[in-house]
C-alpha cells in the first residue's frame, strides 16, 4: 500500500471580494505532492500560480479568502488552522522562497541575526547551536566563507547571493515542503543553474518536497518531476514533465511550449498565443481559453470536466490537440 501524499490540494477555490466584483484568482485547482517530489506550477502571469502558493501557506489577506476546497498537509487540513498553529508550521515544516529576496531579508539586520532568529523561533536550542545551523545552511547553498558572510548585511551581497541566503533561511529548519515563487527570474543563467542544482540536491538528499512556481518551461524541463499547467486561475493539464512537454494535450500547453524561443527555426517569427489573458472579474461559464484557442467550438461555452486520457495525465478540455 502506497503512502499518502505529503500535500493534497483538492478543489481549491480562493476569491477576492472587491467593490468591482468577485475575482476568482484560484478556481478549482487540485494536485498532490509526494515527499522528495518536485512539482512545477506553470502558466502566464495572472494564471493563479502564486495565489495557489500563498493559499497553501495561509498568506492570503482580506479581501481574499479560501471559499472552497481542502489543503491537506501530512494529514492536517491547513484551511482549518488557527493563528497559533500557523506560526508553528510556517518557516518550520513549510517554507517559502519569494521572487524578490529583499522581501525575505531585513536590510538593517546582519545575515547571522536573521537566520538565527528563524531557527530560535521554532527550535529550543542555544544561540551557538542556531549559529552553527546557520553556517551549515549557507554552505548547503554554495556560499563560500560562511563565517564572513554571516557577519555581512544584505546590501553587501549580489542579487544571486541574496537569493541563496533566502533559500538558506528556507532550508535551515529542515522543512518538509518548500514553495518557491519564481526565485530565479531576475538572475543570470549561470546563477540560475547553480540554484536549480542545489534545490534538486536538497530534495534528493533530505526528502523535502518542492513546488516550483514559474512561467519558464525550460526550467521545469530540467527540474521538476510533475507539472501542473494553469490558466485564468484554473488547472488545465497535469502529468509527468516528460509526458506533458513531449506530447501536450491542451491547446494552451501546446501554445506555451511552441512559444519557447529554442523551438523556432532561424529566420522565422517567434510563435505566440494570440490575444490576452481574460479578466478574472468577467469570466463566465465555459473554458476561459476559448477566445484564444484555435481548436475552440461552440461546445467550449460549457465547462469541460476533468478527464484522465492516460495513466498519470489529467486534462480539462473538450478538444485535445493530436
Amino acid at each position: 500500500m502506497s503512502a499518502p501524499p505529503l500535500l493534497q490540494v483538492d478543489g481549491l477555490r480562493m476569491h477576492f471580494f472587491t467593490k468591482a466584483g468577485v475575482v476568482k484568482a484560484v478556481d478549482d485547482v487540485s494536485f498532490t505532492v509526494d515527499r522528495g517530489e518536485i512539482l512545477g506550477l506553470v502558466g502566464e502571469s495572472g494564471s493563479g500560480k502564486s495565489m495557489t502558493g500563498y493559499s497553501i501557506l495561509g498568506l492570503v489577506d482580506a479581501p481574499g479568502r479560501i471559499v472552497d476546497g481542502r489543503i491537506v498537509f501530512d494529514g492536517t487540513d491547513l484551511t482549518r488552522l488557527d493563528a497559533a498553529a500557523w506560526r508553528r508550521i510556517r518557516g518550520n515544516r513549510i517554507a517559502m522562497i519569494f521572487q524578490d529576496p529583499m522581501m525575505t531579508l531585513n536590510p538593517v539586520l546582519r545575515i547571522d541575526t536573521q537566520i538565527v532568529e528563524a531557527v530560535l523561533a521554532h527550535a529550543d536550542v542555544s544561540r551557538e547551536s542556531a549559529l552553527a545551523r546557520a553556517r551549515e545552511a549557507l554552505v548547503r547553498v554554495g556560499i563560500a566563507s560562511p563565517d564572513e558572510r554571516l557577519r555581512a548585511y544584505p546590501h553587501q551581497f549580489s542579487g544571486g547571493m541574496r537569493q541563496r541566503v533566502a533559500i538558506a533561511i528556507a532550508l535551515v529548519n529542515g522543512p518538509d515542503l518548500i514553495i518557491a515563487d519564481e526565485p530565479t527570474t531576475a538572475l543570470d543563467v549561470t546563477i540560475q543553474g547553480q540554484i536549480l542544482f542545489e534545490m534538486q540536491k536538497v530534495c534528493r538528499e533530505s526528502g523535502t518536497a518542492l513546488i516550483w512556481i514559474t512561467h519558464d518551461l525550460s526550467v521545469i524541463a530540467g527540474l521538476a518531476d510533475e507539472v501542473c499547467v494553469m490558466y485564468a486561475g484554473r488547472f488545465v493539464e497535469s502529468g509527468r514533465v516528460a509526458d506533458v512537454l513531449e506530447r501536450p494535450l491542451h491547446p494552451y500547453s501546446r501554445g506555451l511550449i511552441d512559444s519557447v524561443p529554442s523551438r523556432n527555426e532561424r529566420g522565422r517569427p517567434l510563435h505566440q498565443i494570440p490575444g490576452m489573458t481574460p479578466s478574472l472579474l468577467s469570466l463566465g461559464p465555459g473554458c476561459p481559453f476559448r477566445e484564444r484557442c484555435s481548436e475552440a467550438t461552440p461546445r467550449c461555452a460549457e465547462s469541460p470536466a476533468i478527464t484522465e486520457p492516460a495513466p498519470g495525465r489529467r486534462l480539462r478540455c473538450f478538444h485535445p490537440v493530436p
